[in-house]
């Protein structure tokens, strides 16, 4: 097994790669004077199982690239099986056509790895499930939520805990939440009224004098989580937590956080944290590199990685 780490999110790698026992494969991915992308291999990678990790999050175009150049460069280095690991896969909330001549952009990106040279994909927590359809190779999609339950149970084990979604897309995710923890679960409504905007409308589920805990696959804007935290303490909450598998956190969207009523955001290492995600008092980052590495080693060993999950 070779782990092939580019340029989005190297701590993970290094981690995943401890995580494995193994040396991180040698590899420079680097851009000449006109930011084109270079990939080369500095080690033999015929007939080995390679794993190419990469998220393609900001700037999304860029790590993309990276990542499509390392599965050629990988390819035609004659590897038997190459995997594209993507703790988050960009491109992901394009997954229909919100209007007429809109782009279907995951498929897009899906074909450009098939074509590229995956031999099969690894991410999680996808934003619509119906992505893996997109794909014409194997696709395993990790969930977050034992990570997340496990530190719910550490953190708020003598609370009386509800489980909440920011909207009503995200209520089998919450729903799993409220199952696996014996809670409650309540929705809130809200209204888009354009993108990046949203405006919360009522709460479904009595939050009275009760510890909230917001779950959800994104955050970007930080607007949805935000309001939704605003909208839970005005309904009397006794306090509001979030934990969200990809903290994109775009523009403003960590001093929003910092200075909303969450008590806590919770997001995982996905995504490379920037400094203002380190010094927040509210955020807290935890990994899933021991996740990612047991699938990771699984998929090697040709053993079921849905058992992760039981």
């Amino acid at each position: 097994m070779k782990i092939v780490a580019c340029n989005s999110n190297r701590p993970m790698s290094e981690a995943i790669a401890a995580y494995l026992n193994l040396p991180m494969t040698k590899a420079s991915v680097r851009r000449f004077s006109d930011m084109e992308c270079f990939v080369e291999i500095q080690e033999n990678v015929r007939g080995e199982d390679v794993f190419i990790i990469q998220s393609t999050s900001y700037p999304a175009n860029d790590h993309l690239m990276e990542l499509l150049v390392a599965l050629d460069a990988v390819r035609r280095g004659s590897a038997s099986r190459i995997t594209a690991v993507m703790p988050y896969f960009g491109y992901a909330r394009q997954d229909r056509k919100s209007g007429p001549r809109t782009p279907i952009s995951a498929k897009l990106v899906a074909n450009l790895i098939t074509v590229a040279g995956a031999d099969r994909v690894l991410t999680m927590d996808l934003h619509a499930g119906q992505i893996q359809g997109f794909f014409d190779i194997p696709l395993d999609n990790l969930f977050s939520a034992p990570v997340f339950i496990r530190h719910i149970e550490e953190n708020f084990a003598k609370e009386d805990l509800i489980m909440v979604s920011p909207d009503v897309g995200g209520v089998v995710r919450a729903r799993a939440f409220a199952k696996r923890l014996e809670t409650d679960l309540a929705i809130i409504d809200k209204r888009r009224e354009r993108a990046g905007v949203s405006e919360v409308m009522h709460i479904i589920g009595d939050v009275k004098d009760r510890t909230c805990v917001l779950v959800d696959d994104i955050v970007d804007s930080g607007g949805t989580l935000c309001n939704a935290a605003e909208a839970l303490m005005n309904a009397g909450a006794k306090s509001v937590h979030a934990y969200i598998t990809h903290g994109v956190l775009s523009g403003g969207a960590v001093s929003r956080v910092s200075s909303s009523p969450l008590e806590s955001m919770v997001i995982t290492d996905s995504i490379l944290g920037t400094e203002a995600v380190r010094v927040a008092g509210n955020i807290k980052q935890i990994s899933v590199a021991p996740l990612i590495g047991e699938a990771i080693e699984r998929i090697s060993d040709a053993r079921s990685v849905s058992s992760l999950f039981d």
